[in-house]
């Protein structure tokens, strides 16, 4: 039969007597054997120091090193020879340089040491608003990034371009776009891409000649003034339409000094805006020339030539009598020279490089003997030199023309100047600001005053283009 063994623990529910389990009595009656104070004071009396300075919770400086220091000197120390007991000291091996991490990260904030006396600091650099100038000075003369404006909406990148920089020649805003240097949002654009508001437009590093600075004088800035104003045929807050004469061109270009663009900067406003150019007429064609005077205007205006929303109407004295009295002439235009902005155009095929869809209604308002016919032309496209080019393609070229006339033994009849006989006679367009029509008709140039006095022609005879198509 077996037996069970005794419980270790004693029996069950009672004390067990003093002296039967030693061992367990102990652990009961002492608790832990040992602690790390206990461990730092043992270690610091085996080397003879003062464990209060080894202590690791009271850093030298401290509230608690104080209160330590202390306590140690008013402890008076053993003799040596009271200490004869003692084991002898034991040389204490040599601490590490550092501390585990461990330890250091336990230790508080009060009981770090002080760090020590850091090297001097190097010599302090640009300040934030000295960087800010050094890079906006280097973005000046370096790539540029411009965001549209919203009464730049619906300009030609090229005129955008021509706007923002009035000192960059056009050769060079065509030469940027067309070797890709611009980028409109990331990507290449064709210098008859339009913009639209908030687009953004990187500008490569552009190098302009700063011309020198002529003063003007205040009589000529009256004399311009002047000038421009006895040129108005119609004129409000936003628009004006002037009667621009024979001869004088409206940009400048090669060899051209006097201009209307240049005369504008005469009627720059106490605001700083200077009126606006919205289209252009050829050097040698006189009549009807839009101005807006705000940029807001320019840009609504600009959109009606776009959207064929303005109706012209052209005056010409033609060589010759056409058979069919009315009709309609739609080719392509491309120019001879596509480098040469003022090129001759040529009747192009659909498809060739650089052509262009050209439209437009005519019809003859009177003739005298069989020689000479006055034509009214409305051309729906807006191409260059269309109603020359076209006048000259249905075999009636238009009078006094240079670069179109071409007809063999014609002589000019006697009292006619050989001038171009082209007038932009009538506009028609929506106000920019209202939308209402806005009709003005300018009135025959000199020399083609006195060749319609000298045909017999009257002026204010009814003009068959009005019934013509509009597209």
């Amino acid at each position: 039969m077996t037996t069970r063994p005794p419980p270790r623990g004693g029996p069950k529910g009672r004390k067990p007597p003093a002296g039967k389990f030693p061992l367990y009595s102990e652990r009961a009656r002492t608790g832990p054997r040992t602690s790390a104070r206990d461990a730092a004071e043992r270690a610091a009396r085996n080397r003879g120091d003062d464990a209060g300075a080894r202590d690791p919770w009271t850093a030298p400086g401290t509230p608690h090193a104080v209160a330590a220091a202390a306590a140690a000197a008013a402890k008076p120390r053993p003799a040596r020879d009271e200490r004869k007991d003692a084991p002898p000291p034991r040389k204490a091996p040599p601490r590490p340089s550092a501390r585990p991490a461990a330890k250091a990260q336990n230790r508080s904030v009060e009981s770090r040491p002080e760090p020590k006396s850091s090297p001097p600091a190097p010599p302090a650099g640009p300040t934030r608003r000295e960087q800010r100038a050094a890079a906006s000075a280097t973005l000046a003369s370096g790539v540029q990034t411009l965001t549209v404006e919203p009464d730049e909406a619906g300009m030609r990148i090229d005129r955008f371009l021509t706007a923002r920089f009035p000192l960059l020649p056009f050769t060079r805003v065509q030469s940027i776009v067309r070797k890709g240097e611009l980028r409109v949002d990331g990507k290449r654009a064709k210098p008859n891409d339009r913009l639209e508001p908030g687009m953004s437009v990187r500008v490569p590093p552009l190098r302009l000649d700063q011309p020198t600075e002529r003063p003007r004088s205040a009589a000529r800035e009256q004399d311009d003034a002047e000038f421009i104003r006895s040129l108005i045929l119609y004129e409000d807050a936003d628009m004006m339409i002037l009667n621009k004469p024979f001869g004088l061109a409206v940009q400048g270009g090669s060899g051209t000094v006097r201009h209307v663009d240049g005369l504008l900067a005469a009627l720059t406003g106490p605001d700083g805006q200077k009126p606006r150019l919205v289209h252009r007429l050829d050097k040698d064609t006189a009549g009807c020339l839009i101005i807006a005077k705000t940029r807001l205007a320019a840009a609504t205006l600009a959109k009606s030539f776009r959207s064929r929303a303005a109706r012209k109407i052209y005056w010409a004295l033609t060589a010759g009598v056409p058979r069919v009295r009315q009709g309609r002439v739609s080719t392509y235009l491309a120019k001879d020279e596509p480098t040469d902005a003022d090129a001759r155009m040529r009747v192009a095929k659909h498809g060739d490089e650089g052509a262009s869809h050209a439209l437009t209604y005519y019809a003859m308002v009177d003739q005298a003997a069989q020689k000479l016919s006055w034509l009214s032309f409305k051309p729906v496209t807006g191409r260059t030199h269309q109603l020359r080019a076209h006048a000259a393609h249905i075999g009636h070229p238009i009078v006094g023309d240079p670069k179109y006339f071409s007809v063999e033994n014609w002589e000019l009849p006697g009292g006619i100047q050989n001038r171009l006989h082209l007038l932009a006679r009538r506009i028609v367009i929506p106000h920019p600001r209202t939308g209402r029509p806005v009709d003005v008709s300018a009135p025959l140039p000199p020399h083609m005053a006195q060749s319609w006095n000298l045909l017999g022609f009257d002026a204010s005879r009814y003009d068959p283009i009005v019934e013509a198509p509009e597209s």
